[in-house]
């Protein structure tokens, strides 16, 4: 992983400190504080309107916040240059909800699109990338030619993947990954974030309400409540102070998912032994 000069292998790879975000006289996040270590799966986690999705699109820059700071690698993510901003770009990558494929060009070329804009390569080399970003997530190598509607749910999540690793990222950022996919298809999409977390040392912040995915993969999970985020282990969270933490942690469903999460877990252990 890469560690740029003066950037400490200890510090958080993304700090957030006094978050207020606000539309209107709706206040979304009132002084949230969050850190993200290197090396971890981090979930999101929080009741309809929330603010989950506008908190990853603040950290990444698509919002203006009300105040608050946010860094990622040590770096001021509101307070710096568009060349600065574009450097450090290059060391995420972003999944959104919908994938964001482009519609009209196949996977490859979605895939290169990110190649061109960053790095001045041969076409070759930017295709070979993309075809090895294609396989890195599992898909079948005649997906190179396809286009997004040809491909199942399942496909175009992976597929929107591999753009988002195009740039070899250090972090990566998911917008609800399984969301519309069927129990089969989020197991797999689980265990390849697992598996990639650990082959490419990738930090992750993963935004999602499928609790499988929350007890499955996530090392620590940031409830929001009350404007506010609680963070924590499961097994800590499941001790907080808030009852509605509390309670959103421990009702059936939740259980349910955590037996789901322990079957995966074993299943996942077996197979790779």
């Amino acid at each position: 992983m890469d560690i740029t000069a003066g950037e400490r292998r200890d510090a958080p790879v993304i700090r957030v400190r006094g978050l207020v975000n606000r539309f209107g006289a709706q206040v979304v996040h009132d002084g949230i504080d969050l850190d993200v270590f290197r090396g971890e799966v981090l979930g999101v986690v929080g009741g309809s309107g929330s603010g989950k999705s506008v908190l990853l699109r603040t950290i990444i820059g698509l919002n203006k916040p009300a105040a608050g700071s946010v860094e990622i690698f040590g770096r001021d993510v509101l307070h710096m240059s568009e060349d600065e901003r574009l450097e450090l770009e290059r060391r995420w990558g972003v999944l959104f909800q919908d994938g964001a494929l482009f519609s009209s060009i196949t996977v490859a070329e979605n895939i290169q699109i990110a190649l061109r804009e960053n790095l001045a390569m041969p076409e070759q080399l930017s295709r070979e990338i993309a075809l090895s970003k294609i396989g890195l997530v599992g898909l079948p190598a005649d997906a190179a030619e396809k286009y997004p509607a040809q491909l199942s749910g399942g496909m175009r999540k992976r597929a929107a993947l591999a753009r988002a690793l195009a740039l070899d990222p250090d972090l990566l950022f998911l917008d609800e990954p399984t969301s519309g996919l069927d129990p089969l298809a989020a197991d797999g999409f689980d265990r390849l974030i697992k598996d990639l977390k650990t082959a490419l040392g990738l930090t992750v912040f993963l935004v999602t309400h499928d609790l499988d995915t929350v007890f499955t993969i996530c090392d620590r999970v940031a409830v929001l409540v009350n404007k506010k985020a609680r963070i924590g282990s499961t097994d800590e969270l499941l001790r907080d102070p808030d009852p509605w933490v509390r309670e959103y942690l421990s009702s059936p469903r939740v259980r349910g998912a955590q037996d789901v999460a322990r079957r995966q877990r074993e299943i996942w252990a077996s197979q790779s032994g």
